[in-house]
C-alpha cells in the first residue's frame, strides 16, 4: 500500500523550522537535540555529506569553531525553504578565500546541520564579509 502525504510542503516547512531553531531555542528531531543559535562557519575547502569542510583558521575577529551566530535572523520556512531575514556579517576578517559555509548548532558538542559551496569570496585582512538577507537558505526538495 502506498501512502501519500498531501500536506508535504507544510510538513517539510515544519521540519526545516525544527532543524534551524531561532535564538537559543532547542529542538528535538528524532534522537538529535539541536540547540540554537545556529552558527555559520566559513570554509576554505568544502565538505561533503560524510566529512566536514576545512574551516577558516582563527584570525582577525573570526574564531574557528565558533563562526557567526544567525541567532534569530531566520524567517519562517515557506515552500520547503528556510532563509535568513537579515544581513549576516563578520567584521575584521583575516585574508582568506571562502568557498563554502556550514551551519552548526550551539550544543556543548556542536553538530553540523547543513553545508554548501558558493561562489568563492576573497577577503583581505580587516575586510567585512557579508551575506545579504535571504542569501543563506536551506531547502528540502
Amino acid at each position: 500500500m502506498a501512502i501519500s502525504n498531501k500536506s508535504g510542503s507544510a510538513m517539510v516547512d515544519a521540519l526545516l523550522d525544527a532543524l534551524h531553531p531561532s535564538g537559543t531555542n532547542t529542538a528535538v528531531v528524532g534522537t538529535k537535540t539541536i540547540q540554537g543559535p545556529i552558527r555559520v562557519r566559513f570554509m576554505t575547502a568544502n565538505g561533503s555529506d560524510t566529512a566536514n569542510g576545512t574551516e577558516l583558521s582563527t584570525g582577525g575577529s573570526y574564531t574557528a569553531g565558533s563562526g557567526v551566530s544567525i541567532d534569530s535572523n531566520w524567517a519562517a520556512s515557506s515552500a520547503k525553504t528556510k532563509a535568513t531575514n537579515a544581513t549576516i556579517q563578520q567584521t575584521d576578517m583575516p585574508a582568506a578565500t571562502i568557498v563554502g559555509i556550514e551551519l552548526w548548532d550551539s550544543t556543548g558538542t556542536p553538530q553540523r546541520i547543513d553545508w554548501g559551496s558558493m561562489t568563492s569570496k576573497t577577503t583581505q585582512a580587516g575586510d567585512t564579509l557579508s551575506f545579504s538577507s535571504a542569501a543563506i537558505s536551506v531547502a528540502i526538495t
